[in-house]
């Protein structure tokens, strides 16, 4: 495709359309790649004898360790260099160890595959970003988002209701095979065809796109209170969401006696379509009503995170399947996916444009070791307590706990809401100085 066209300093309509397309499919591979252990994670408990623990270090820190300090360095060059190349050959290497992971003959292997998964992985989330930026003006940034979030609920889909249904005909292994061999092919077309548009290009100001030093972009954000509150709603919010998808499945195989595959389908089914749905409109709604008053572009987010929880406590005890199944459709709706887009979408409007990669991946690294690494394995480390009282409802217990906890991220979302048109307006200050 030929290079990005600009009107104005301002990516054209069709040229924009097509590299946000492009980027929901890489998302999409991304987070089937990620999410395939959710569905096989119970198969793999049984074959290497690992306890709830084990599982939700496996599932969890397993993948976020590199993932998230690898992040940093990577926006650093991303703020720097070609976000197109860093973005395919990150992906390459990505699906390439995903397909590795079917060779594991342990429960070390099979950490040791999910570490370099997490390290691929670590390129997608700043370049990403930081291109979208690029692409679409503040006004319209949280739906773009939206859409390109649209990976998540998409790529979950097809983790849990395809990973369940190969690994229920052929194994586990073979599941891990087939789900990471495309995203190789996917690489070679971001190489050739992903547009790569000027750094600041929608910012209706004459602002500097100096590349700023890790330690001084660290520095801002720590300083900045919208960040401070979206990290830690956020973290806290992805630690409610990351459970639910982890631990879904072996819920409803131990809980409620259901097949693989047909908790892998149904499972897919309400990740992908309310999952979708609370996606886009998460990113929608902030726009929508942020236009009037700015603070809505992340207290929307407090709304949904309270409203999730009665519904999430709910779907862990109720006794039938069919009746649990139906109330979790609303915490994948409104808690699991809703928080992510406008999320991201604020940190880069409140973020100077010589730092935008990193302040993505510095939210990326509190949300995925505190939340997609701390939540599952919580989880696991409470169901392993609660056993002894618990017995088989232990799993129960520790997810009703851990649903409590979008309570909490949703006070934080609320007062990062408050703090967010001044530090906007002081990032727009901070390029105009230098």
């Amino acid at each position: 495709m030929a290079a990005m066209k600009l009107q104005h300093d301002r990516p054209v309509a069709p040229s924009r359309s097509y590299a946000l397309g492009l980027l929901v499919a890489v998302y999409t591979v991304n987070m089937i790649d990620r999410q395939i252990l959710a569905i096989l994670g119970e198969p793999i408990r049984v074959e290497f004898a690992l306890s709830d623990g084990q599982l939700g270090l496996l599932t969890g820190f397993a993948f976020v360790l590199l993932y998230a300090v690898a992040g940093l360095p990577i926006a650093w060059a991303a703020d720097r260099m070609s976000r197109r190349i860093i973005l395919a050959l990150s992906l390459a290497f990505w699906s390439a160890m995903t397909a590795v992971s079917g060779l594991s003959r342990s429960f070390e292997q099979l950490a040791l595959a999910r570490l370099g998964v997490g390290l691929g992985e670590a390129g997608c989330g700043p370049p990403s970003h930081s291109l979208i930026a690029d692409l679409y003006p503040a006004g319209e940034r949280a739906r773009a988002l939206g859409i390109y979030g649209l990976g998540i609920p998409i790529g979950t889909l097809f983790a849990l209701s395809g990973g369940g249904w190969i690994a229920a005909q052929f194994g586990w292994r073979e599941a891990l095979f087939v789900v990471g061999l495309p995203g190789l092919l996917l690489a070679v077309v971001v190489l050739k065809t992903l547009p790569e548009p000027q750094r600041g290009a929608t910012e209706d100001d004459a602002r500097s796109s100096i590349a700023l030093p890790i330690a001084q972009s660290l520095r801002y954000l720590l300083q900045c209170k919208t960040f401070i509150h979206v990290a830690i709603g956020g973290a806290l919010a992805t630690g409610v969401g990351a459970s639910i998808v982890i631990w879904a499945a072996p819920f409803l195989l131990r809980t409620h006696d259901m097949g693989l595959a047909q908790a892998g389908l149904m499972l897919g089914i309400i990740a992908g379509i309310p999952g979708a749905v609370g996606m886009y409109c998460g990113g929608a709604l902030a726009d929508y009503f942020g236009a009037n008053d700015i603070r809505w572009r992340l207290q929307i987010v407090s709304v949904a995170l309270i409203l999730s929880c009665p519904f999430a406590i709910a779907a862990w005890l109720v006794p039938g399947r069919n009746l649990s199944l139906a109330l979790l459709i609303v915490p994948f709706t409104l808690c699991t996916f809703f928080y992510q887009a406008t999320s991201f979408a604020q940190i880069q409007s409140i973020s100077p444009l010589g730092m935008r990669a990193t302040a993505a991946a510095a939210l990326l690294l509190v949300m995925n070791i505190v939340g997609q690494g701390g939540g599952p394995l919580l989880v696991g480390l409470l169901s392993d307590q609660f056993y002894p009282y618990l017995g088989a409802d232990s799993l129960r217990g520790a997810l009703s706990v851990m649903s409590i906890f979008a309570i909490w991220a949703a006070w934080h979302y609320w007062r990062a809401g408050q703090h967010l048109a001044a530090d906007y307006k002081g990032a727009i200050q901070h390029d105009m100085r230098h």
